[in-house]
């Protein structure tokens, strides 16, 4: 019975006993709290200096940093370090967001610039898509010269005179133009003048082209009326013959 009595007291004792005393210093805690979550607080510190500073505590805690209380040391204080670094950082993230606008701003007008003024997106303007494409669809073919509607006379005549081969000459000109104006770098504002140039020149060509087939026209008429007339006046000077003259041009035409 002494031997269990023993073994339950020896059993009791460890837990009536500590290892180590709870500790509660108020001053500990407050600099805890102000390290991590609450705002510096100096009236929180302790021990505090006393009736005209005379607390010997107070000078033994605070005498070799007097001005410790006054003097936030937090890293996210409004001046502590980590404070600074995030600001830091976010100077520097507003520096690059306006670097990038700039970047892409330059990028755009680049490529906007490159729109302009490339030949390889020629064909895609709008203004040639809707007009200018059409209008001079013409001159991006061998020039087709309209000789159908023509007489055989006027068709040899415009090619004796060199009409034919004036026209052409100067439609393969016009072509090589507008190739060199839709190849060529330059404004979009200087190939479209040029587009428009070029469309002015094609249309006084085809106006010339047309007033010479008219002038062939007429001239042909005159021409034959002229020979009709020559015809006249030969028939109206052998008249005037005599008949001894007479008889010499009968046998003189004659096949015997």
């Amino acid at each position: 019975m002494k031997a269990l009595t023993f073994l339950f007291c020896l059993a009791w004792l460890p837990l009536t006993l500590s290892a180590q005393v709870a500790i509660h210093d108020q001053a500990i805690i407050n600099q805890q709290e102000r390290m991590v979550f609450k705002s510096w607080d100096a009236d929180k510190f302790t021990p505090k200096p006393g009736f005209l500073g005379l607390n010997p505590m107070y000078w033994m805690t605070w005498g070799l940093h007097p001005n410790y209380p006054d003097t936030d040391i937090r890293p996210l204080s409004p001046t502590g370090p980590q404070t600074l670094r995030l600001g830091l950082i976010a100077a520097m993230r507003s520096s690059a967001d306006a670097y990038k606008l700039h970047a892409d701003t330059i990028r755009n007008t680049a490529l906007s610039s490159y729109a302009a003024y490339s030949a390889e997106l020629s064909a895609a303007d709008p203004l040639w898509q809707i007009y200018y494409r059409s209008a001079l669809s013409p001159l991006d073919d061998l020039p087709k010269i309209p000789l159908g509607s023509l007489t055989s006379a006027q068709r040899k005549y415009l090619s004796e005179t060199g009409m034919i081969s004036w026209y052409t000459q100067q439609h393969q000109a016009l072509a090589e133009r507008l190739h060199l104006a839709r190849t060529t770098h330059m404004e979009r504002g200087s190939r479209i003048l040029l587009y428009h140039r070029l469309l002015l020149e094609y249309r006084k060509l085809q106006a010339a082209w047309e007033d010479k087939i008219r002038r062939s026209k007429t001239y042909l008429r005159l021409s034959l009326q002229r020979e009709k007339i020559k015809e006249r006046s030969k028939g109206f000077k052998d008249q005037s013959l005599n008949d001894i003259e007479i008889a010499d041009k009968v046998l003189k035409n004659s096949k015997l």
